[in-house]
Protein backbone atom coordinates (compact mmCIF):
# COMPACT_ATOMS: atom_id res chain seq x y z
CA UNK A 1 0.00 0.00 0.00
CA UNK A 2 1.45 3.22 -1.11
CA UNK A 3 0.64 6.59 0.78
CA UNK A 4 0.06 10.05 -1.09
CA UNK A 5 2.60 12.48 -0.09
CA UNK A 6 1.86 16.15 -0.81
CA UNK A 7 4.44 18.45 -2.00
CA UNK A 8 5.21 19.88 1.69
CA UNK A 9 5.79 16.31 3.37
CA UNK A 10 8.44 15.89 0.55
CA UNK A 11 10.07 18.66 1.27
CA UNK A 12 9.62 17.89 5.03
CA UNK A 13 11.34 13.98 4.31
CA UNK A 14 14.40 15.57 2.47
CA UNK A 15 14.73 18.66 5.39
CA UNK A 16 14.61 17.59 8.49
CA UNK A 17 16.79 15.81 10.57
CA UNK A 18 14.75 14.47 13.41
CA UNK A 19 11.69 12.31 13.32
CA UNK A 20 10.29 11.03 16.14
CA UNK A 21 9.68 6.99 16.08
CA UNK A 22 7.47 5.40 18.55
CA UNK A 23 7.61 1.72 19.33
CA UNK A 24 6.18 -0.03 21.71
CA UNK A 25 7.22 -2.25 24.93
CA UNK A 26 6.31 -5.91 25.22
CA UNK A 27 4.45 -4.00 28.54
CA UNK A 28 2.50 -2.13 26.13
CA UNK A 29 4.14 1.08 26.97
CA UNK A 30 4.70 3.47 23.90
CA UNK A 31 8.28 4.74 23.51
CA UNK A 32 9.68 7.64 21.21
CA UNK A 33 12.38 7.86 20.77
CA UNK A 34 14.24 11.12 18.21
CA UNK A 35 16.17 9.40 14.86
CA UNK A 36 17.81 9.95 11.93
CA UNK A 37 16.23 8.67 8.99
CA UNK A 38 16.36 8.66 5.27
CA UNK A 39 13.23 8.24 2.97
CA UNK A 40 14.04 6.14 0.46
CA UNK A 41 11.56 4.10 -2.32
CA UNK A 42 8.91 4.91 -0.42
CA UNK A 43 10.14 3.97 3.10
CA UNK A 44 12.64 5.20 6.24
CA UNK A 45 15.57 4.25 6.70
CA UNK A 46 16.84 3.99 10.18
CA UNK A 47 19.90 2.69 11.43
CA UNK A 48 20.33 1.56 15.17
CA UNK A 49 22.88 0.06 17.97
CA UNK A 50 21.88 -4.11 17.63
CA UNK A 51 20.76 -4.35 21.04
CA UNK A 52 18.49 -1.30 21.50
CA UNK A 53 15.29 -1.07 23.21
CA UNK A 54 13.64 0.11 19.44
CA UNK A 55 15.09 -3.12 18.12
CA UNK A 56 13.57 -5.07 21.00
CA UNK A 57 10.53 -3.95 20.49
CA UNK A 58 9.80 -3.66 16.97
CA UNK A 59 10.59 -7.74 17.13
CA UNK A 60 7.63 -7.45 19.70
CA UNK A 61 5.43 -5.43 17.86
CA UNK A 62 5.96 -4.38 14.63
CA UNK A 63 3.32 -0.99 14.86
CA UNK A 64 4.88 1.79 14.72
CA UNK A 65 4.82 6.01 14.26
CA UNK A 66 6.87 8.18 12.84
CA UNK A 67 6.62 12.20 13.55
CA UNK A 68 8.12 15.53 13.19
CA UNK A 69 8.40 18.09 15.49
CA UNK A 70 4.98 20.51 15.00
CA UNK A 71 5.23 24.24 14.93
CA UNK A 72 5.17 26.45 17.85
CA UNK A 73 1.48 26.45 17.76
CA UNK A 74 1.21 22.58 17.38
CA UNK A 75 0.16 22.98 14.06
CA UNK A 76 2.03 21.44 10.75
CA UNK A 77 1.43 17.94 11.82
CA UNK A 78 2.99 15.22 9.82
CA UNK A 79 2.77 11.88 11.60
CA UNK A 80 3.10 8.31 9.61
CA UNK A 81 1.57 5.11 11.06
CA UNK A 82 3.21 1.60 9.77
CA UNK A 83 4.79 -1.31 10.38
CA UNK A 84 8.82 -1.77 10.85
CA UNK A 85 11.52 -4.72 9.90
CA UNK A 86 14.91 -5.29 11.14
CA UNK A 87 15.87 -5.84 7.41
CA UNK A 88 18.47 -8.48 7.01
CA UNK A 89 19.88 -7.74 3.52
CA UNK A 90 22.88 -5.56 2.17
CA UNK A 91 22.11 -2.27 1.81
CA UNK A 92 22.24 -0.82 -1.37
CA UNK A 93 25.09 1.72 -2.03
CA UNK A 94 23.24 4.09 -2.94
CA UNK A 95 20.97 4.31 0.07
CA UNK A 96 24.01 4.40 2.54
CA UNK A 97 26.02 6.96 0.63
CA UNK A 98 22.24 9.25 0.68
CA UNK A 99 22.16 8.53 4.51
CA UNK A 100 26.14 9.45 5.05
CA UNK A 101 25.37 12.24 3.06
CA UNK A 102 22.98 13.98 4.78
CA UNK A 103 24.64 13.08 8.58
CA UNK A 104 27.98 14.40 7.46
CA UNK A 105 27.79 16.99 10.14
CA UNK A 106 25.72 15.39 12.73
CA UNK A 107 28.45 12.40 12.67
CA UNK A 108 31.47 14.80 13.37
CA UNK A 109 29.29 16.62 15.91
CA UNK A 110 29.02 13.04 18.12
CA UNK A 111 32.75 12.44 17.18
CA UNK A 112 32.26 9.33 15.20
CA UNK A 113 33.47 8.84 11.29
CA UNK A 114 31.25 7.61 9.02
CA UNK A 115 32.97 4.12 9.72
CA UNK A 116 32.50 4.12 12.90
CA UNK A 117 29.12 4.86 13.11
CA UNK A 118 28.47 2.06 10.54
CA UNK A 119 29.96 -0.31 12.78
CA UNK A 120 28.05 0.87 16.13
CA UNK A 121 24.87 1.61 14.45
CA UNK A 122 24.99 -1.89 12.06
CA UNK A 123 21.06 -2.60 12.33
CA UNK A 124 19.21 -1.39 9.36
CA UNK A 125 15.23 -0.88 10.49
CA UNK A 126 12.91 0.12 7.30
CA UNK A 127 9.85 1.37 8.10
CA UNK A 128 6.86 0.74 5.56
CA UNK A 129 4.40 3.95 5.90
CA UNK A 130 0.62 2.53 5.80
CA UNK A 131 -1.32 6.02 6.69
CA UNK A 132 -0.15 9.16 6.76
CA UNK A 133 -1.73 12.02 8.76
CA UNK A 134 -1.39 15.71 8.17
CA UNK A 135 -2.91 18.62 9.59
CA UNK A 136 -2.47 22.62 9.91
Amino acid sequence: MQIEINATVAQRLHDEQIIWFTTVRADGTPTPTPVWFLWANDAFLIFSQPAALKVRNIQHNPKVTLNFHTDEYGGNVVVFTGEAHVDPKPLPADELAAYLEKYAEGIKMIGMTPESMQKDFSTVIRVTPTRLRVGE
